[in-house]
């Protein structure tokens, strides 16, 4: 553990204090407090309903948005001092984004009728829900620009200051229209709370002014999208693909068991991301540069064991508190009204628990770019998180989501040990793949 902190203090102790970790840390204090409004104001019914509108925007956002963050972050890093560089850079993903933004907001918006059948049972109208969802997607785009230009020239400061303000803005917003429309008003929150955000980037749009001549339609370059793409694609791929299967599963449980059981899944999901938020984030600051300077097989070996002793142990610990502590949790985060999610903990506490194993190894897939390899897998683990959930509710109705949960990731960890069985168990001498 001494040396986790110590790289921690040597190289990431800026990055904790950076956009990512505010973020966490604001999201999880909304998440938390909109989640008991909800609860109370709402109830179980509607937190699945909210639940689908949630994947269905996730989804669309990353898709109109190409996944372009990441790849944006390290080229404007790179290309700071090179300007003719710089605005090929930002011209691309500008004018490529605006292009895909578009088209996913008029889709939303002349499609909103197919959408809401999709996402919300044909009785429950909520179109008007996706014309505004397309409408205010722009301003999530222009956000999302302007968020990864500064994270890109380390501007920390701001953009930890424009997260504090835009998440409070936008739990405010979704707790009045909570209170003012009770589930109209909380999917309506869900439609515009993150382009709301737009608002107090302006801010950081104003201080970067200097960069507007920049961008050019004539520095368009494939070259430089081509670079971006190599980033966005595995970005796209989970980042859309994963809310759009669990969109599917809770639609199963609300059309076969029904709404309180789906809003009852959607909270035990919650509660999940909520830890797996902190670990997650925790975790990426230091695995993902540590793995990027590793290009031997003895050294990757040691470090992934060198994890699992330090790391996993304590994970395991906080899993089996939270496991302990399950019905105080349901009470405070969610309702009395949720206690029949106390049943659903133990197999979801395990799925994340093989979910953390399998994160810590699948990592290197980020680290040296290993495309295909990451989106096999994911394509795999999707396909089965899938198939397994939708087998096991239909024989043990909602806590079948759960044990699909457990079974899934169980079966793509067996997968990432057999794609880096020779690394981590073979003989140490040779270099790590670095596609």
């Amino acid at each position: 553990m001494i040396s986790l902190i110590k790289y921690i203090n040597n190289k990431v102790l800026i990055k904790i204090a950076s956009l990512k970790s505010a973020a966490v840390f604001t999201r999880i204090i909304a998440g938390l407090l909109t989640s008991k409004v909800i609860a109370v104001i709402i109830g179980a019914e509607g937190l699945a309903l909210i639940g689908n509108l949630r994947s269905f925007v996730a989804s669309a956002q990353t898709f109109a948005t190409l996944g372009f963050y990441k790849g944006i972050v390290k080229y404007v890093n790179d290309f700071k001092d090179d300007l003719e560089q710089l605005s090929k850079t930002l011209s691309t993903a500008y004018y490529i984004g605006f292009f895909s933004t578009i088209i996913v907001s008029f889709f939303c918006y002349f499609q909103a009728e197919y959408i809401n059948s999709l996402i919300f049972p044909t009785y429950n109208n909520y179109v008007y829900v996706i014309k505004i969802f397309s409408i205010v997607l722009p301003f999530y785009a222009l956000n999302m620009f302007t968020f990864s230009i500064m994270n890109g020239f380390s501007k920390y400061k701001i953009l930890i200051i424009i997260n504090i303000i835009g998440q409070i803005l936008s739990l405010c917003v979704a707790l009045l229209l909570i209170y003012l429309e009770k589930l109209d008003g909380a999917l309506i929150s869900v439609a515009i709370s993150e382009s709301l955000i737009f608002l107090i980037t302006l801010v950081g749009i104003i201080n970067r002014k200097s960069l507007i001549p920049l961008l050019g339609v004539e520095q368009v370059s494939f070259s430089h999208l081509k670079k971006l793409s190599s980033y966005s694609g595995m970005a796209l791929f989970s980042a859309v693909i994963l809310p759009l299967v669990v969109l599917s599963i809770r639609s199963y449980i609300i059309d076969t068991i029904g709404y309180k059981d789906a809003g009852f899944w959607e909270a035990m999901l919650r509660i999940s991301k909520y830890y797996l938020m902190m670990v997650s984030s925790l975790l990426g600051l230091y695995i993902i540069p540590r793995f990027s300077e590793i290009n031997d097989i003895k050294e990757f070996k040691k470090e992934i064991f060198s994890l699992y002793k330090k790391i996993v142990p304590y994970f395991a610990i906080g899993l089996l508190v939270i496991y302990a502590l399950r019905s105080f949790i349901v009470w405070f985060v969610f309702s009395e009204e949720f206690q029949p999610v106390e049943d659903l903990f133990m197999w979801q506490l395990l799925g994340d628990f093989v979910k953390v194993l399998s994160m810590i190894i699948a990592y290197q897939f980020l680290a040296k770019k290993m495309f295909w390899h990451y989106i096999i897998t994911e394509a795999f683990l999707v396909v089965m998180l899938y198939i397994t959930s939708i087998y096991f509710i239909k024989l043990y109705g909602v806590e079948g989501a759960v044990i699909g949960h457990f079974v899934s990731h169980l079966m793509y960890y067996g997968v990432i040990l057999l794609i880096f069985g020779s690394s981590l168990f073979g003989v140490d001498s040779g270099a790590v793949k670095d596609n």
